[in-house]
């Protein structure tokens, strides 16, 4: 399996290259010359497999035996997922007769993004070790590089404190993630480990990380990886789950179940997964559902076809910003900021421009010109460059009507409001039976709500469960305050957060959103 840019070009990548080099040379993000179909007989092959058992098939048909053989394979899977506390890793739970939640957040973390960033850690040791194996006096080094609304930054640092010959450079926006989330990264003292505080928002932290890597000349110097979900083997990873989900499902409701996933999504790589395994073959009866917060690109994408940073619909500019909401990231929350970006209760998700949209856009382009042209993939990569030159530089682009009706093929999209969240806590833990979310899975669920109105009455949906409720203090302690003899202590928060808060630092601050800065740091710390 080769792999090559959504911004065309000639280069193709083998599995490994792709995972060390992260972004393409000119700017986009690499996905895999073909996307393989199931085997004939996987249902009945699979239906009893395992996690580790079901990764191993899955990405045995993206990746190569002669790059990584099967019991290679095998033993990256087993050791990246030891670290799970459940032995299902991803567990499915029932919430209703038509919907149910899948529990990603069993990781060292306690978030969605372990499933992908421990593999992905284990692959970037495993590729440098055979590397210097082969040419010792190499003693090749990778620089990993990556910015976070929250969760990544901590599953990027579990996953490759102390690896040797890693050092690893997590941007965040400071002030703008949760308590638990910014000490979960900044007490890991690891030497190779180097949290930075960015003032601003999380799209400029993505910015400083995508200009670094189009910096040649520095990205050759010291060799930078990537661990956002622009790197292919994240988005690889996050595949499983959906398969894992479904067979589940097949044990608990039957095997003519008809499905429905919906996904709180930011950056688009977790819902992105989906839409691959659906291409695979997974049947989906339902459209994959895109929920968003109010920062909600991907929602008006569904409904106006124009991807923009800024609503353009609204003819008023002088919209008066909402009052500060209770528990925001800081518990300073100011609506909007000047990037446009605002901050809401489910702080993750607060992302101007998904960087994984620009995969879908290709696939979008290429179904969109005519079989019969042999230049098909090239011309997608064209056009794709087009719309993303045109969103750096008017910060919108508005596709044809074509592939505007592609896209509502496949999917559909909810936007949540904080207001929602708080009462979507509330009622699922007042309901029956009683659940805790975080606000992220709350956003999800309040948007399947009103997916459901849509879909047939067989349909059972599948919400994806991104992050444990503790992680999220402040959003589930207001939405429950009135509620008659809740403790969050010991009601929501594991014995493993015990004293975090109050455990030792290590933090660079960063005074302004700017490349050099961030170059400067690395440089010295390298």
């Amino acid at each position: 399996m080769k792999y090559f840019s959504t911004r065309g070009g000639s280069q193709e990548l083998s599995f490994e290259e792709t995972v060390l080099t992260g972004l393409a040379p000119n700017g986009g993000l690499y996905i895999p010359a073909v996307i393989p179909r199931l085997p004939q007989n996987w249902q009945s092959e699979w239906k009893d497999y395992s996690f580790v058992d079901l990764s191993v098939a899955v990405l045995s048909l993206y990746i190569s035996q002669d790059e990584i053989s099967q019991s290679e394979l095998r033993n990256l899977v087993v050791k990246s997922y030891a670290t799970f506390r459940h032995p299902e890793v991803t567990p499915l739970k029932k919430l209703g007769d038509k919907k149910y939640v899948l529990e990603l957040w069993h990781g060292p973390t306690w978030a969605f993004k372990d499933v992908a960033l421990q593999l992905l850690g284990n692959l970037f040791e495993f590729f440098l070790q055979r590397r210097n194996k082969a040419n010792p006096g190499a003693n090749e080094k990778l620089t990993v590089v990556g910015a976070t609304s929250g969760d990544t930054g901590s599953a990027a640092i579990y996953g490759l404190r102390n690896k040797a010959n890693i050092s690893i450079f997590i941007l965040h926006p400071k002030g703008r993630v949760s308590p638990i989330q910014e000490a979960q990264m900044t007490t890991v003292t690891d030497e190779n480990v180097n949290n930075l505080a960015v003032k601003g928002a999380f799209d400029d932290c993505q910015d400083i990380v995508k200009a670094l890597f189009a910096d040649s000349e520095f990205n050759a110097k010291h060799h930078l990886g990537a661990v956002n979900s622009i790197n292919w083997a994240r988005i690889l990873a996050q595949t499983v789950y959906y398969f894992l989900a479904y067979f589940s499902l097949r044990r608990a409701v039957g095997a003519d179940v008809e499905v429905q996933f919906v996904v709180p999504t930011g950056n688009f790589g977790d819902i992105l997964a989906g839409y691959y395994a659906k291409q695979m073959g997974l049947p989906m009866v339902g459209k994959l559902g895109v929920a968003t917060n109010e920062n909600d690109i991907l929602a008006r994408f569904w409904k106006t076809g124009r991807y923009e940073k800024g609503d353009s619909s609204s003819q008023e500019d002088d919209t008066p910003l909402m009052q500060p909401a209770a528990g925001s990231s800081d518990g300073k929350q100011a609506t909007q900021d000047a990037s446009g970006v605002k901050e809401t209760l489910s702080p993750a998700m607060d992302i101007l421009v998904s960087s994984n949209f620009e995969r879908l856009l290709w696939y979008l382009a290429y179904e969109n010109l005519p079989e019969a042209r042999s230049d098909r993939r090239a011309e997608a990569g064209k056009i794709v460059d087009g719309w993303m030159s045109q969103m750096k530089s008017n910060g919108k682009v508005e596709v044809p009507t074509s592939v505007l009706e592609i896209a509502r093929r496949d999917f559909c999209a909810e936007r949540v409001g904080d207001d929602e969240i708080l009462t979507t806590i509330r009622s699922h833990f007042l309901g029956t039976p009683s659940y805790i979310v975080d606000p992220h899975t709350a956003v999800a669920l309040c948007a399947a709500e009103r997916m459901a109105q849509h879909n047939s009455p067989s349909v059972v949906q599948v919400i994806l469960s991104t992050a444990h409720p503790a992680k999220f203090s402040e959003a589930v302690s207001t939405a429950l305050k009135d509620v008659p003899n809740f403790d969050f202590e010991s009601q929501v928060m594991p014995k493993e957060f015990n004293g975090l808060l109050q455990k030792e630092r290590r933090v660079i601050d960063v005074e302004r959103a700017e490349v050099e800065l961030v170059k400067s740091i690395i440089e010295a710390r390298v």
